[in-house]
């Protein structure tokens, strides 16, 4: 069937083309559900860590919904008749998938992020100005005279203003009119917007099924163990897997665990080494896959510091380095230090900092506090 991509189309593709759903057969089940049994809200925030698939299901959702509510079955998909009565999938070869994909459907309205025009670069927010452009299409008759649906791509990036603009809308929706929300934090929204939307929490993949991705799609070049790691550091998560995939993540990782593992003797070789690696024209995205690297290692010490360990699967390398670390200082003292580089990272990102020392900068920092 046309849902199939091919061995050299890019994966996972964006997701408003993306005909393909892993790991979330209940979610989905779940909103087919509540629109066939009129038990349909009209906005929904879905919530989860990023790459989780959120984006992909709410397209999904919307593919469904603008061709009349009903799927379209396929072998590979809805083999059995139970399958094809809960899914949402849409043929990739219809009308449908193909406009939306295009962005030419005009029952579709999708808020997320835009080109600054005075630097050509990406906007960090959603801007008031973008969730405006939504009136007008509110006000309009529905072009095929079903649902008009928007997309918001994510909550989480709406400045205060855009965020009390769409509340607006949530408030006095127009009849036929649904919203489908993206956030990787719901908590931290506004509460009245949450007050206004049905949450619906995806979790990352399991393991097997994020393993046979990356064996299958994300990374097929890595061997066995190359790929386990990379499961694990990805943390069910087949977005994050293959930005790691494509900027050395595991390699990254690996050297990063091996500097961790001396401390508090700082090996300032092999610090000097990675520095290089990411202070090469090409290497800025490296550097910011490890610097997240060491952001997200960090964070999960001072969890498991906080719970008294064994909360996250680590190697036996990982767990011994956690458990010695967790030696040296108490977890107030750990969590100022994740703190403190959490800053030193953002401020690099912010104005530019030469990026090897920023590494300098954060390995120096740990020795000391492996060392106090």
């Amino acid at each position: 069937m046309s849902a199939m991509l091919e061995p050299d189309e890019e994966f996972p593709p964006p997701p408003r083309r993306n005909p393909l759903l892993f790991g979330h057969e209940k979610a989905e089940s779940l909103m087919r559900s509540q629109f066939e049994g009129k038990r349909f809200h009209h906005a929904w925030i879905l919530g989860g860590p990023p790459g989780i698939g959120k984006a992909t299901l709410a397209y999904r959702f919307a593919r469904f919904i603008l061709a009349g509510g009903v799927s379209e079955s396929s072998d590979l998909f809805a083999g059995e008749d139970q399958a094809a009565d809960t899914s949402l999938f849409i043929d990739s070869e219809s009308s449908i998938f193909r406009r939306i994909a295009a962005g030419g459907h005009p029952d579709l309205k999708i808020i997320e992020r835009g080109l600054d025009p005075k630097t050509g670069r990406m906007r960090s927010t959603i801007t008031v100005d973008d969730v405006r452009k939504v009136s007008d299409f509110l006000h309009k008759t529905p072009g095929e005279g079903g649902y008009r649906v928007v997309v918001v791509d994510t909550l989480d990036e709406m400045n205060r203003n855009a965020a009390n603009a769409i509340l607006k809308y949530l408030e006095e929706p127009p009849a036929q009119t649904l919203f489908l929300m993206v956030s990787h934090a719901p908590a931290r929204l506004l509460p009245t917007i949450r007050s206004r939307c049905r949450a619906l929490s995806l979790r990352p993949l399991a393991d097997d099924l994020l393993n046979e991705l990356i064996a299958g799609r994300i990374a097929p070049e890595l061997d066995e163990k190359e790929r386990a790691l990379l499961a694990s550091i990805s943390e069910g998560s087949p977005g994050r897997a293959q930005a790691l995939a494509e900027q050395g993540g595991v390699a990254l990782y690996d050297s990063l665990i091996g500097i961790l593992d001396r401390l508090p003797n700082l090996d300032i070789r092999a610090v000097h080494s990675l520095g290089d690696k990411v202070a090469r024209k090409d290497g800025l995205e490296a550097f910011r896959t490890l610097t997240g690297l060491l952001d997200w290692w960090l964070a999960r010490l001072v969890c498991d510091h906080a719970r008294g360990g064994g909360r996250h699967q680590m190697s036996a390398r990982e767990t011994a380095l956690c458990q010695r670390l967790m030696t040296t200082g108490d977890l107030e003292h750990w969590a100022l230090v994740w703190e403190k580089l959490s800053r030193l990272f953002a401020r690099a990102e912010a104005v530019n900092l030469e990026p090897k020392q920023v590494l300098l900068n954060a390995f120096t920092t740990l020795q000391q506090a492996a060392g106090d």
